[in-house]
C-alpha cells in the first residue's frame, strides 16, 4: 500500500513540474512604452500671420544632458492657431522612429493635455479616437485677446493608458486622468 502511495504522490507531483513548464514556453507579449526624444508643436495662425514652432529634443534620455527646448517667435494677440503634433524616437539616428504613428494607432489610450498659465488663450481638441473621446495630436489654439502683450508657460503632456471617462476629462483637465506620462514639457511662450 506504501508503494501505490509513493508511486501516486510521484505521478502527482511530476505531471504537475511539466503542467507548469509549459507556460514558460509562451509567456505573454510585451507592449514596450514608446522612446520619445522629440516633441515637435506647429502652430499655424488661420489667416495671415507667422507659424511659431515649440520643440523639446532629448536624445541621450535620462542621460546627464538637459533637453533642447526651443519656441521660434511670438504668437498673436486674439488669434486663433491650428495645432499639430510629431513625436518621434531619434536615440538611433541611422533609425529615426516616428512615434505619432504609434499614438494614432492606439489613440483610446492616449491622450493630450494642453494646460496655459497667465490666461494666455484656450485649447480645443480637433482630433478624436474611435470612441469619440480626445486624442490632441491636433488642436486648436485661442490666444486672449488683450490689448497688452503677455507671457507664460505652454504645457504639453501625453498620458498614456489613462482613464478617459474620467470627470473632466474629456475636456482636458488631467487631474482625474491617472495614466502614465510619456512625455511633457513647458514652453515659456509669448503673446503680443
Amino acid at each position: 500500500m506504501k508503494t501505490i502511495k509513493y508511486l501516486f504522490i510521484t505521478l502527482l507531483t511530476s505531471t504537475l513540474f511539466v503542467a507548469c513548464s509549459s507556460d514558460d514556453d509562451n509567456p505573454p507579449p510585451v507592449n514596450e512604452e514608446e522612446v520619445i526624444t522629440t516633441m515637435t508643436i506647429t502652430l499655424t495662425p488661420q489667416g495671415a500671420g507667422d507659424t511659431v514652432t515649440l520643440q523639446t529634443r532629448d536624445l541621450d534620455g535620462d542621460g546627464p544632458n538637459a533637453p533642447l527646448v526651443t519656441v521660434t517667435g511670438n504668437l498673436s494677440l486674439n488669434t486663433t492657431y491650428n495645432g499639430s503634433v510629431i513625436l518621434l524616437d531619434e536615440s538611433d539616428p541611422d533609425d529615426v522612429e516616428n512615434i505619432t504613428e504609434e499614438v494614432q494607432e492606439e489613440s483610446d489610450e492616449h491622450q493630450f493635455f494642453y494646460t496655459l498659465s497667465n490666461n494666455l488663450g484656450t485649447v480645443s481638441y480637433s482630433d478624436l479616437d474611435e470612441n469619440n473621446n480626445p486624442v490632441g495630436l491636433l488642436f486648436s489654439l485661442q490666444t486672449v485677446a488683450s490689448t497688452t502683450a503677455t507671457e507664460g508657460l505652454f504645457t504639453a503632456t501625453l498620458r498614456h493608458e489613462l482613464n478617459k471617462d474620467a470627470e473632466g476629462v474629456s475636456n482636458g483637465n488631467i487631474a482625474n486622468a491617472g495614466g502614465e506620462t510619456d512625455i511633457s514639457e513647458s514652453f515659456t511662450v509669448s503673446i503680443q
